[in-house]
């Protein structure tokens, strides 16, 4: 099922690898985002944040992105489009 948490998760990663972004799940004192260093994109998670929370940064970045031109498995298109009418 590809609307349980951790397979979203594992969806996302597959979409940063086709965008060529890296993805990084990390621990620290921050929410996350996405940043640009040194041309490589990155978008940033912390790790010991809830999942749902996790998913919530995910989708927002990259609901920033355009995705026209990319397969998207439907759960993850509609769960990312469902992110930026939340975020307005």
């Amino acid at each position: 099922m590809a609307n349980k948490p951790e397979k979203l998760i594992t969806l996302f990663e597959e979409l940063a690898d086709k965008l060529n972004i890296k993805l990084l799940q990390d621990k620290g004192d921050f929410t996350g985002g996405s940043c640009l260093v040194k041309d490589e994109n990155f978008i940033v998670v912390n790790k010991h944040k809830p999942i749902e929370q996790r998913l919530k940064i995910l989708a927002q970045e990259f609901s920033k992105k355009n995705l026209s031109d990319i397969y998207i498995i439907p759960a993850l298109r509609e769960f990312i489009e469902k992110s930026k009418f939340k975020s307005r």
